[in-house]
């Protein structure tokens, strides 16, 4: 038992931490630990029930793992929890009453905005506009509600923005059919630093933090505009309007003030012939009259799902709805190749070192080789099929066939998003965490 416990500790000497949505803040992870292969029954360390329902990725902090989750009929309870990233076990639950209960439904958005966490705080967004701060052992520290202090939200799809940060505030993104903005509040005291109205519009993209020479600017790309705010006054620098069907990927800092804008047409044709001009690699730079966003390239075939591209080892990935990867040269925009993997993915792949993971939604999670060439180097199965029962009550509170037709076609598990730290990939559905390690 000695011997197992020092081996333990042994593994877990690392400081990896995967802070935020998309792992902006994140260690690197090695690829010498990482795991290429896995199954029901080889490389899965633990897995661990979640109750109730979340879409919202988990993140990680000093061997702690930490999501979010609602659970009741009106998502009656916004539920935070942390697990030992070791085992799995249960470190705390903290809960508060929804303060804009709405009807749970898989055609609403259940705590789907991903916490952000440092040294100090974990702080998680709701979408029902509370906001609250907790230490890494689950103590309030504060909270408020956004939509009691600037208005009830009206996207009746609800929201999914999450929160991005810098070192002393947290930027969260409410585009809306009701009021919208974008607000920047002191990670301290839960305090608004600055707030910037924008036209209403409905959007579930997330913002993101783009370093631009010495500046740091906080990015949106939202439903027919990209814009650029000063990070520190939020003063508007710069917007794009030459974009459509930018509702729900989100823009990660490349380098170099360089990142992606995705997009893709809507279920009913929506902005299709401008969603296929909506692919792009876009740089902000600065002149003499101030900031300007500039494509670089465009790519006309390229379109996501939920998946943000991103970049890794001098190539682009996007992968749409159906599971088409499309691998683009990341200084030109050409097409090194489009093959499709087994499943659509919701959560955004990952590069590390040689390899790619795409993580299926239906829990398929194929691993490509980085590079120009299309090599399959595994294809993991996290659950067995034939062993999940799909749950008989799915969509039954829908008010139409239609949409509980729709709804049954979740009534199994759903990757929603990842987190990677310690040799570790730590997997979330809507009510379980797995955690794979060798």
């Amino acid at each position: 038992m000695t011997i197992y416990i020092l081996l333990l500790l042994t593994a877990f000497a690392g400081d990896d931490v995967w802070p935020a949505f998309l792992g902006a803040g994140s260690t690197t992870p090695s690829a010498d630990n990482i795991p290429l292969t896995w199954s029901p029954t080889e490389a899965i360390a633990w897995q661990s029930p979640i109750p109730g329902h979340g879409q919202s990725s988990p993140v990680v902090w000093g061997k702690r793992v930490f999501v979010s989750t609602v659970e009741g009929p009106k998502k009656d309870a916004c539920i935070v929890m942390a697990f030992s990233l070791i085992d799995g076990t249960t470190l705390w639950s903290y809960s508060l009453d929804n303060s804009d209960p709405v009807e749970n439904s898989v055609y609403v958005s259940r705590a789907a905005p991903t916490p952000v966490v440092d040294a100090d705080r974990l702080i998680v967004f709701f979408e029902s506009g509370d906001l609250v701060a907790l230490d890494h052992d689950g103590k309030e520290l504060w909270k408020r509600s956004l939509s009691q202090d600037y208005g009830k939200f009206q996207n009746k799809f609800g929201l999914s923005g999450s929160p991005v940060q810098t070192q002393e505030n947290i930027f969260i993104l409410v585009d809306d059919e009701g009021p919208s903005y974008l607000v920047a509040i002191d990670k301290q005291t839960g305090k608004t630093v600055w707030k910037q109205d924008r036209m209403p519009r409905n959007s579930w993209s997330s913002p993101g933090l783009v370093k631009v020479g010495t500046t740091e600017q906080v990015v949106v790309s939202s439903d027919g505009t990209v814009d650029g705010y000063d990070a520190l006054t939020g003063k508007l620098e710069w917007t794009f309007s030459e974009v459509g069907g930018n509702t729900g990927t989100s823009p990660y800092d490349l380098g170099d003030g360089r990142f992606f804008v995705a997009a893709s047409a809507g279920r009913d044709g929506a902005n299709t012939q401008l969603a296929k001009k909506s692919n792009f690699l876009m740089q902000v730079q600065q002149d003499g009259n101030g900031f300007r966003g500039v494509p670089l390239w465009n790519s006309d075939e390229a379109t996501p799902s939920w998946a943000s591209p991103i970049a890794h080892q001098g190539c682009a990935y996007w992968v749409n709805r159906v599971g088409v990867v499309y691998c683009l040269d990341l200084a030109t925009g050409k097409v090194h190749y489009k093959e499709r993997t087994k499943q659509s993915c919701w959560a955004t792949p990952v590069g590390i070192g040689d390899r790619v993971y795409f993580f299926g939604k239906d829990g398929v999670t194929t691993v490509l080789a980085a590079g120009p060439e299309f090599k399959v180097l595994a294809e993991n199965v996290l659950w067995d099929p034939d062993a999940i029962e799909p749950d008989p009550k799915a969509g039954a509170n829908e008010p139409t066939e239609e949409r509980q037709r729709a709804a049954a076609m979740f009534s199994g598990p759903t990757v929603y998003g990842v987190a990677i730290a310690d040799g570790s990939i730590v997997v979330r559905t809507g009510d379980k965490l797995y955690c794979i390690r060798d």
